[in-house]
């Protein structure tokens, strides 16, 4: 068995390939669009994992995005997150709110933080390596939302 991909619905490509690709460093690794299905498929890969996506197109995130309109709702509590490992924890939630993304759990401890995707899937960050020594903003933050 191999690990392929994890499928989440987006309401709007553009919105979400900022948040994904221009925030959180991610890249377009390939796209397929299907006319008959009236829907796109958008599979990112991480930093790291772009070599095996290349040869093996896994591990992916894959954004699914249906033509016609559709409400997203967030109250689905089977699908729990996300998760990337980032090398600087505070550099990148420091990134993210400068451009408007709410961190929702703060990495207070050095190590873990959670924000959401414009279309409130939780992303789940931790720390490569040893948590960061606290660091004020982030030690006092308080957590804003659900994640």
């Amino acid at each position: 068995m191999q690990y392929l991909h994890t499928m989440v619905r987006i309401t709007d490509i553009d919105q979400s390939l900022t948040f994904y690709c221009d925030l959180l460093g991610m890249k377009e690794v390939r796209r397929k669009e299907s006319e008959k299905g009236r829907f796109t498929l958008i599979f990112l890969a991480a930093n790291d994992d772009e070599a095996s996506s290349s040869e093996q197109q896994a591990p992916e995130l894959e954004l699914t995005w249906n033509w016609d309109p559709e409400e997203l709702t967030t109250g689905a509590r089977n699908f729990g997150h996300l998760a990337y490992r980032v090398d600087d924890i505070y550099a990148t939630c420091q990134h993210l709110m400068d451009n408007g993304v709410t961190i929702n759990r703060p990495p207070r401890d050095g190590h873990m933080a959670f924000v959401k995707s414009p279309d409130g899937i939780s992303i789940e960050l931790l720390q490569k390596g040893d948590p960061k020594s606290e660091q004020e903003p982030w030690a006092s933050m308080e957590n804003t939302g659900s994640w």
